[in-house]
């Protein structure tokens, strides 16, 4: 009963978004090319900044999950930061490093590389807010594998590397998978870091707001139910295709 008072606090909103939404108005906001603009924008910074976290994402959680070292909680909490602050608060920390007068900013700026007001800062206000989900998930799953199978390797003379590559990720690929997964979802749906850091190009988040804002719901619910649908279609296929449960 519980679970299905659950189920419903999450469904019922989305069906009546959905339902609610006249099919003309559906057609006109498809063939609208500021939408197709955000939804590229949208899902590629999301997997762009997704597959640039998994380079030094992946290698955390593993250092994490195998080793003990003083500060290491002080570690995982600077991970887990993202999650706890709000991420209007995120985006303004971004903009004091990644503006054009912020250090990182500054540096980068000769070499004609922007983050304002940029698809680079797109991508980089959704890692930093989304990147605890792959680095969680992938250490948990690290966590899963038996250290003793690594030793083995080693002992019959794999190097560490290898043991990792060839003993340890094949049977933590799930769980890495789950997290590259989660982080991507959750940068689609960023909205306040984005919004701060990076307003133009408009990913679907600001462009929803934007139009709820200057023109009213019957302008941004259209949007809102095409990203809907898309995410739903795109991620439930993913975890279908790549986390299919093992054949025996």
């Amino acid at each position: 009963m519980a679970g299905g008072l659950v189920l419903l606090f999450i469904g019922l909103p989305l069906a009546n978004t959905l339902l609610s939404t006249p099919l003309e108005n559906l057609a006109a906001t498809l063939s609208d090319a500021e939408v197709g603009r955000s939804m590229l924008y949208t899902f590629g910074g999301a997997g762009l900044a997704t597959l640039l976290a998994v380079v030094g994402g992946v290698p955390l959680a593993y250092l994490l999950a195998r080793t003990e070292f003083p500060g290491k909680r002080v570690v995982e909490a600077v991970v887990d930061l993202p999650v706890v602050i709000p991420h209007t608060a995120a985006g303004v920390a971004l903009l004091l490093v990644f503006g054009r007068q912020g250090t990182l900013g500054k540096l980068f700026q000769p070499l004609g590389i922007h983050f304002t007001d940029d698809l680079n800062g797109i991508v980089v206000a959704m890692m930093f807010v989304s990147i605890p989900y792959l680095v969680n998930a992938s250490r948990e799953s690290f966590r899963m594998v038996d250290a003793e199978m690594e030793r083995v390797a080693m002992i019959d003379g794999a190097s560490p590397w290898q043991a990792f590559w060839l003993v340890t990720l094949p049977q933590a690929w799930r769980g890495v998978l789950g997290g590259m997964l989660m982080m991507w979802a959750r940068g689609i749906s960023e909205f306040g870091a984005v919004v701060i850091l990076a307003y133009h190009p408009k990913v679907v988040p600001v462009l929803i707001f934007e139009r709820f804002q200057g023109y009213g719901l019957d302008s941004a619910q259209p949007v809102a139910v095409i990203l809907i649908v898309v995410v739903l279609v795109v991620f439930s296929l993913l975890r279908t295709v790549l986390l299919r449960p093992e054949k025996p």
